[in-house]
C-alpha cells in the first residue's frame, strides 16, 4: 500500500480498537483495559485516563466500526466526514519514543478519543481517498468477526491472521475433502 509508516500504524491502531469489541469478552470492559490498549499501541501524549475516556473511546469504536464495515464508499465517506467534523485536527510533525519523524493530527489538549479520532480518522480518510476501501475487510472465518487491512499487493487476503483463522479454515477444508473422498 502506498501509505507512510504513521498511516499504517494508525490503521493498525483502529483495527485493534475495533477488534476489542469482538470475542467472548469486551476488550475495553474496564479502565485498565483502556490503559493497556494505550500502552500496547504506544499512544503518545495521553494524560491520566478516566471513566469518561473509556466511555468516549467505546463510542468512537462503534463509529469506526461503522466506517470500516460500511456497505459502500459513499456511506463510508459520509460516516467518516461526520466523525472528522467533530475532531479538532492540528497537524504537527513529531519524533518520539524511537519512532521516525511522522505527523500527529490531534490537538495538543485533545482527549484520548479525540486523539484517536484525528489520527485514525485521517488514516482511514487516506484509504478512501486512494480508492482502497476494498482493503478494509472482515475476516472470512465464520466464527471470527475481526477486521483487518489487507496490505497484500493483489488484495487477496481473506483472514485476519493466516496462522490462526487461515490455518483453521484450511485444515477444516482439507478434512472435508478427505471425508468426501472416502
Amino acid at each position: 500500500m502506498p501509505f507512510s509508516h504513521d498511516m499504517v500504524y494508525s490503521l493498525a491502531t483502529v483495527v485493534e480498537l475495533i477488534n476489542t469489541a469482538t470475542g467472548e469478552r469486551d476488550g475495553l470492559a474496564e479502565l485498565g483495559d483502556l490503559e493497556e490498549f494505550v500502552r500496547r499501541r504506544e499512544v503518545s501524549g495521553v494524560r491520566e485516563l478516566t471513566g469518561r475516556d473509556l466511555a468516549e473511546v467505546r463510542s468512537l469504536r462503534e463509529e469506526f466500526t461503522a466506517v470500516f464495515t460500511a456497505e459502500d464508499q459513499p456511506t463510508a465517506v459520509g460516516l467518516l466526514n461526520t466523525l472528522l467534523r467533530r475532531t479538532r485536527i492540528t497537524p504537527s510533525l513529531t519524533e518520539h519514543d524511537g519512532h521516525p519523524l511522522h505527523v500527529h493530527y490531534f490537538a495538543p489538549d485533545a482527549s484520548l478519543a479525540e486523539h484517536l479520532a484525528a489520527d485514525c480518522g485521517v488514516a482511514l480518510a487516506h484509504v478512501l481517498v486512494e480508492n482502497e476501501r476494498e482493503r478494509l475487510r472482515t475476516c472470512a472465518a465464520p466464527d471470527c468477526g475481526h477486521v483487518f487491512v489487507d496490505e497484500s499487493r493483489n488484495r487477496s487476503r481473506v483472514y485476519c491472521d493466516s496462522r490462526t483463522c487461515g490455518n483453521r479454515m484450511h485444515v477444516a477444508a482439507y478434512r472435508a475433502r478427505r471425508r468426501d473422498a472416502s
